[in-house]
């Protein structure tokens, strides 16, 4: 037999160097022959990587069709195809269908840790917080040092109202890795706690770890809202800004500050930028009503408060301005229908007590008004409108004496009252009462 180049493999005419690379090529394939062929993947697990490839494209359509296919052919033995299925199930908002389909790939592979996390995010995701907290543990068994599930344990601990334990997991959880999300939850724990001064403390620090984070921005800006410093505020949402233009926290923020010097058209603007990237935001639509509200324009108001509702019917706040606004526009009855279920969502506020026994005052209902004072009262001591109104209500009873009290109590909580309709009505109160108070603003105000 002749070779392609017409010249005999072994005969003598071939070169010296050209034999000792044969000789050497034919040593190598004895040893990879003792050696055994390299181990082929299983021809299930062939297709994995196509579709992981769907799956980061957001190609769903075509990675559950492959996905259908792999799992018929394995009888639904694989473990990656179903890994995938249950982060599309649980993105589509299947969650509880995503943890049942977790949970076989949990079967399948109990060694697998990021099995046990999955289960455990979709029961949490479902509210069954003591269940996943369960779960983490027994992931954390298999993993010691995961930060992020003694992170996701803190985060149970959180929702579950023991911020102790939450705090513990979160010191545990920096002292494993540092990040942004876990400064902020443990920033929130002290929150709850109305520890204000410790999130400070916490917000401060995590700044310092990412300076140039927007979410620690905004985060330290709306506690800087809370404590009443709108320039630090201010100066905190523009830094966000600078490094995310379109950070929806920070524009809504500034909006909220621009909305309480009432200039209601640059606060609009604002909100403007922000319903390109949240469109369903409840807060976003709660505080544009609350611009038409301030402008009068009263149907529009209605409008965009009523699809706050709809987007978080169990948020009190927008259901006070529901009550407010139908309140102004003389129709008591939907707005006693809205204070109420504020109420019933959030039993010991004052403010909605308040507005409610307003709302009963007009529909004639003196008696139920005055239980609801009482109630507001209870809530909001402090509080002068609450004082005030009540005091007016008792005098057009008859009650005097009562009315007196109150109005005793007003001028105690209002030292720091600067709206001049309020004071003109309790002088107004005070000579019907006779009681020789005169209620006048703050010098400097």
């Amino acid at each position: 037999m002749v070779s392609e180049s017409g010249i005999k493999p072994n005969s003598s005419n071939e070169p010296l160097e050209r034999t000792d690379e044969k000789h050497k090529a034919e040593t190598l394939k004895g040893v990879r022959e003792k050696r055994g062929k390299a181990p082929e993947i299983h021809v299930f697990e062939r297709k994995n990587w196509l579709i992981h490839l769907h799956y980061i494209r957001k190609e769903y359509e075509s990675c559950k069709a492959l996905i259908k296919e792999v799992l018929l052919e394995s009888d639904t033995m694989c473990e990656y195809p179903l890994y995938v299925q249950a982060l599309i199930l649980r993105e589509e908002g299947n969650i509880q269908e995503a943890l049942e389909v977790f949970q076989m790939c949990q079967k399948i592979n109990q060694t697998n840790v990021e099995n046990w996390k999955q289960v455990a995010r979709c029961l949490f995701l479902l509210g069954r917080h003591k269940m996943s907290l369960s779960v983490y543990e027994e992931g954390l068994k298999l993993s010691p040092k995961d930060w992020e599930i003694v992170h996701n344990m803190g985060v149970c601990y959180y929702y579950l109202n023991n911020t102790k334990k939450a705090k513990e997991l979160f010191d545990q959880c920096l002292l494993l890795a540092r990040h942004d999300i876990t400064y902020i939850m443990l920033g929130k724990c002290f929150l709850k706690e109305n520890d204000i001064d410790g999130a400070l403390h916490v917000f401060l620090k995590a700044q310092e770890f990412s300076p140039e984070s927007p979410e620690i921005m905004t985060t330290l800006g709306l506690l800087y809202l809370k404590m009443n410093e709108p320039a630090k505020a201010f100066d905190k949402f523009g830094s966000a800004l600078v490094h995310d233009p379109c950070n929806v926290d920070a524009v809504l923020g500034i909006g909220a500050m621009i909305q309480q010097k009432d200039d209601f058209d640059v606060a609009q603007t604002k909100y403007k930028i922000a319903a390109t990237e949240i469109p369903m935001s409840p807060f976003l639509w709660n505080n544009i009503g609350m611009c038409f509200f301030g402008k009068k324009k009263y149907v529009a108001a209605v409008s965009c408060l009523k699809r706050a509702a709809y987007l978080a019917p169990f948020e009190w706040s927008i259901l006070y301005n529901l009550g407010l606004v139908h309140l102004t526009l003389q129709q008591y009855a939907s707005a006693f229908h809205y204070l109420k279920a504020g109420i019933t969502i959030q039993p010991k506020n004052g403010l909605l007590f308040m507005l409610l026994a307003v709302t009963l005052t007009y529909l004639n209902a003196a008696d139920d008004a005055k239980q609801a004072y009482e109630q507001s009262i209870l809530y909001s001591k402090n509080d002068p409108f609450v004082h005030l109104n009540y005091a007016v209500l008792l005098n057009k009873m008859g009650d005097q004496r009562t009315s007196a009290k109150q109005l005793s109590f007003f001028k105690k909580v209002a030292s720091d009252v600067t709206d001049q309709e309020l004071l003109d009505t309790a002088n107004q109160l005070a000579a019907v009462l006779q009681v020789g108070s005169t209620f006048k603003k703050n010098k400097g105000d």
